[in-house]
């Protein structure tokens, strides 16, 4: 990707844009088909551009849900991991992705073949979003991370924030393209931003973000 096409991703621009599409369009919708409950948000107030959201995944919902919960600040310029697979792979999936999300490629396979746009995201200042179990669970349990996004928080130092998502399996299945009627309730929970400890290695870093993630579901999951 050419520093041309990088420069979307911090574009106020692109950002008045995305203004309309999340926080107008979007959240007005999620907000209004479920009943959110957003808790932990004040263990953001310190935290500065870069970092990078580290979520469970079990819904289409997940990622709006993320972003309609962040402070706006927060939100601004956050870049969403999206798969290249299937997100990038026709035109108006690309620009519709882009236009919501601001997204960048990310390879399932876990290989790293696109670590390096990630890191020169970070680079620029762009917080990033990234799904470490690879794609949806498909039977709503949260299953090991990959290291990319440890790895990548201990080669930039951006703090990685641990985030539980829950319920939005039950209200958005896999399958559904809209919410399952009776405004089903989501719990959005934030964690303490946290880096690598001395001499933890990615794979122990993201193990310690796995159960960080788990512990934030049990606490929530009533």
């Amino acid at each position: 990707m050419t520093v041309t096409h990088l420069h979307r991703f911090s574009s106020s621009g692109h950002a008045a844009a995305r203004f309309v599409a999340q926080r107008i369009i979007l959240k007005s919708v999620v907000w209004t088909q479920t009943r959110v409950t957003v808790v932990g948000r004040e263990a953001l107030e310190d935290l500065t551009d870069p970092f990078i959201v580290v979520a469970n995944h079990s819904s289409h919902l997940d990622a709006p849900l993320i972003t309609g919960a962040l402070p706006r600040a927060r939100a601004r310029y956050l870049a969403a991991g999206a798969a290249a697979d299937y997100f990038f792979d026709v035109a108006w999936r690309r620009a519709l992705t882009a236009l919501f999300f601001n997204a960048f490629p990310v390879d399932r396979s876990g290989s790293g073949a696109r670590s390096g746009l990630a890191k020169e995201l970070l680079g620029r200042g762009v917080p990033l979003l990234i799904f470490p179990q690879g794609g949806r669970s498909k039977d709503n349990t949260i299953g090991p991370f990959k290291p990319g996004a440890a790895t990548l928080s201990a080669m930039t130092g951006a703090p990685c924030v641990p985030v539980a998502i829950v319920g939005a399996a039950a209200a958005m299945p896999p399958g559904r393209n809209w919410p399952m009627p009776g405004r089903p309730p989501i719990v959005v929970a934030f964690g303490e931003p946290t880096v690598a400890a001395p001499g933890e290695t990615a794979a122990e870093f993201s193990a310690r973000l796995h159960r960080t993630v788990l512990e934030l579901h049990a606490a929530h999951a009533a």
